[in-house]
């Protein structure tokens, strides 16, 4: 039932139009609770499917997620359904994973999994006497964790909101002059060991010697809540988002390209699109990359703080390489699997310094098929590569070297995993460079995590939930706070959400608290 807004007097609220630029997991978030809150929505994307970076990718028979593979913090994605009165188990299947992803080391490699008694025993089998390591882990972030989640729920508009008793109750388990990998090295004592759980800084597309320690609560959320697969891919989520979206009487435009947002006197007024048909709006949801969307979508004289001259200024998260690989043949391999380069340090401060290609490479795969068969045909699998690479910033062709080091990726894939002859199954593949990601996808940089996610780019010092250069204007997505990730760009389309509906008097249930972790 949609929420009911009253006037003084008990007359009800005229209709308020929200129009919402881009079908990313952000935009579909918002898109659908404030459907459902009785705001009339329009959303509007450019590509042919919904889902932005989250979209479905379909090459014949098989099918892959462009982007997100983890879904982490599973109980989120269900408050977001919830809010827009639905349930998230009635329109996806969901598979927890067990082991979760497996980590391949030159000289050895660890199974992971969230079932702590087996986690332990595979610390003591490869790291005998670290263990205990891990029960201090658990101990601490857990306390972290707990502290700083209700931050991630509430926008950060201005620096007094860091006055606000639920960042003051924070603050202390920041630990804002430490990185991950030396709040992880704390606990482990172990450099091959301490890399086991600070890979997660790459979700940000950051280096763990250089990623704020407060990101230490990543891998602790992947044992504590586990991590999940959804039947179909990912993308089912932001499919099964546009069916809450239309269900709830809202419109979905594909392959209708905003040309800009219609600004007069400092206040948006809504969208022109790019066949030049003007649709006004209330209130305008930006989905598109941030600091893209600036550069395209907004006329430069009406922004100051995020003129696109400071946004060349702004730190930005690497890019990726990506290889998407239809097989005709399923390997007997983990669902995820993360290869370290022999010397980690080196390899990403080639990608984030000296912005070259590491010769001694780090990459990801996916093997769904093992857990899905619905990616491919019987007897074949869907494979997805992922290979962190500096973005678009770096003095790298891509023009002139993809091909080769698509050949370098496979050769480390066939020398570091059971996939010794990939190249011999390969029926369908596709590439995407940091150059597509730019151009086809119209990221700012290539940069595939959005913004940096240093301590100057975080919170308030991040492009506001309500943005603060024009009126009228809100944004969703990884640019925004609290940043990038599924699960928090799901949270930044309610808070944003939340922030509309606030405005105009719509009553909503407010985000609830952290559940307990699993066997808690």
């Amino acid at each position: 039932m949609r929420a009911r807004a009253l006037w003084a007097g008990e007359m009800e609220m005229p209709q308020k139009h929200v129009v919402i630029v881009g079908a990313g997991p952000g935009g579909l978030t918002s898109g659908m609770i404030l459907a459902h809150r009785g705001f009339r929505v329009s959303l509007f994307e450019k590509k042919d499917v919904v889902g932005g970076r989250n979209a479905a990718l379909q090459l014949g028979p098989f099918k892959f997620d462009t982007g997100p593979t983890f879904l982490m913090m599973r109980f989120i994605l269900d408050e977001m359904f919830r809010a827009a009165g639905t349930e998230a188990q009635d329109r996806l299947e969901f598979t927890r994973l067990d082991p979760m992803y497996e980590l391949l080391f030159e000289d050895f490699r660890l199974t992971f999994t969230d079932d702590h008694d087996r986690m332990r025993e595979q610390i003591a089998a490869h790291f005998p006497g670290r263990e205990a390591g891990f029960d201090r882990f658990l101990s601490s972030e857990k306390k972290r964790f707990e502290r700083l989640y209700p931050c991630l729920q509430k926008p950060y508009s201005s620096m007094w909101a860091l006055l606000a008793p639920t960042f003051l109750r924070a603050l202390p388990v920041m630990s804002l002059t430490q990185s991950v990998f030396g709040t992880m090295h704390d606990y482990f004592q172990s450099d091959p060991l301490t890399l086991c759980f600070t890979f997660q800084s790459k979700y940000l597309g950051m280096s763990p010697w250089k990623c704020p320690a407060v990101f230490s609560m990543l891998p602790y959320i992947e044992h504590a809540y586990g991590i999940y697969h959804t039947t179909g891919g990912l993308s089912e989520i932001s499919t099964a988002m546009a069916g809450v979206l239309e269900e709830r009487g809202g419109e979905l435009h594909l392959s209708t390209p905003v040309s800009r947002l219609t600004v007069d006197g400092g206040g948006v007024k809504g969208v022109q699109l790019e066949d030049g048909q003007s649709i006004p709006a209330d209130i305008v949801i930006a989905n598109a990359d941030f600091s893209q969307a600036m550069c395209d979508l907004v006329e430069p004289r009406w922004l100051r703080k995020w003129h696109p001259d400071l946004l060349e200024r702004k730190a930005y998260s690497c890019s990726t390489f990506m290889l998407y690989l239809g097989l005709d043949k399923v390997y007997d391999m983990a669902h995820h699997s993360i290869a370290f380069a022999h010397d980690y340090r080196a390899n990403l401060e080639d990608i984030a310094d000296r912005m070259i290609l590491s010769e001694d490479m780090s990459f990801y795969v996916r093997n769904a098929s093992v857990n899905d068969p619905t990616l491919a045909p019987v007897g074949k699998s869907a494979v997805y590569v992922l290979v962190p690479v500096p973005n678009c910033r770096a003095d790298v062709d891509w023009a002139k070297e993809k091909g080769s080091f698509r050949d370098k990726v496979l050769d480390a894939i066939e020398a570091r995993t059971p996939m010794r002859d990939i190249r011999q199954h390969i029926e369908q593949e596709r590439v995407i460079t940091p150059f597509e990601w730019r151009d086809d996808y119209d990221i700012y940089a290539g940069a595939t995590f959005s913004m940096a996610h240093s301590i100057s780019q975080m919170l308030h010092r991040r492009p506001h939930n309500q943005f603060e250069e024009l009126r009228n204007c809100y944004l969703v997505g990884g640019g925004t706070h609290p940043g990038s990730g599924l699960p928090t760009i799901y949270e930044s389309g309610r808070i944003t959400a939340n922030m509309i509906s606030a405005r105009f008097g719509v009553p909503f249930e407010p985000p609830a608290p952290l559940p307990a972790a699993s066997g808690e």
